[in-house]
């Protein structure tokens, strides 16, 4: 995969951009990713090349399945990227529960949201992302597990149709516009999946 940078060409590891500079004792591989955050923030430009290589390869398959046009992928991903760069020092984690891929994650969600929104304006909208394979999701993992117990098992029953809308709004934090144009559906088709899916789940936990 192509490394992005924000501060030259993909894949330059030479250039500065003023203000950087390395910070800290402990070298990147040693720090989580909350930790790297915190370091990108201060301007160290390794901490952000080692969050890039962690974060970047299931950012972009995670992209993939929700649009299988390439060049809005590579697009979302800079544009993610950057605003990584420019914004690691407004990370709080509440919406996301305290990590940083999820905020990460919450950004490249809106990012593709985005990206939707301009394509539409000026050609066809971008082509569906292939059928999801039979075997679970790492995002629906993640959806089942930030819920965890009998609501986690709960969500495994959802049709599918029904748990995309819940993955976009739960595990993605976007709201009922965003999800539909990430989804491609009406705002009423997104709010009354949405209330199905809410109506089977007090179905199954009753």
């Amino acid at each position: 995969m192509t490394r992005i940078t924000p501060w030259g060409k993909p894949g330059a590891s030479a250039g500065r951009l003023p203000g950087v500079k390395r910070v800290g004792a402990a070298a990147p591989q040693e720090l989580d990713e909350e930790h790297l955050l915190r370091r990108v923030a201060r301007g160290d430009r390794a901490a952000f090349e080692e969050l890039y290589r962690r974060t970047s390869p299931w950012l972009a398959v995670r992209l993939r399945r929700r649009c299988a046009d390439q060049q809005i992928v590579a697009e979302v991903m800079q544009e993610t990227y950057l605003a990584v760069w420019r914004a690691a020092g407004s990370f709080a984690g509440s919406p996301t529960g305290g990590t940083a891929v999820g905020w990460l994650w919450t950004i490249a969600a809106r990012r593709l949201v985005d990206a939707f929104r301009r394509r539409a304006h000026h050609a066809e909208p971008p082509p569906a992302a292939a059928p999801s394979p039979v075997a679970p999701a790492a995002e629906e993992e993640a959806l089942v597990a930030t819920v965890g117990g009998d609501v986690g098992d709960a969500l495994r029953c959802l049709a599918p149709e029904l748990r995309a809308v819940l993955q976009a709004m739960v595990l993605d934090g976007l709201s009922v516009r965003e999800t539909a144009v990430l989804l491609g559906l009406p705002e009423g088709t997104v709010k009354t999946r949405a209330r199905r899916a809410r109506n089977a789940m007090r179905e199954t936990l009753a």
